[in-house]
């Protein structure tokens, strides 16, 4: 099981943000967030926003450290990617 995690670069909400992908499957992705605790309404059409505070946590449960362009790049190169507009039923 590979999850990879960007650096928490991403504002929102007042705090910086990572993101957490899966580069073989959701079900991987929810598997991992899930023992580190994070709450199902953090999933967003393909990865995890996770605050700041928690990248630690993630890093230390496994997740592989990647810049930002390289965490599009191993999305993208799944086929897991699935950019903002774009709807696929069933994979929610």
């Amino acid at each position: 099981m590979t999850v990879y995690i960007d650096p928490p670069t991403w504002p929102g909400h007042g705090r910086l943000w990572s993101h957490l992908v899966s580069d073989v499957s959701y079900d991987e992705l929810r598997l991992f967030a899930d023992g580190l605790g994070v709450p199902r309404r953090a999933f967003e059409r393909d990865h995890y926003d996770l605050p700041a505070h928690r990248y630690a946590d993630a890093v230390t449960a496994g997740a592989v450290e990647v810049g930002s362009r390289e965490l599009v790049r191993l999305l993208r190169g799944s086929g897991l990617r699935r950019p903002k507009g774009l709807v696929r039923r069933g994979l929610s």
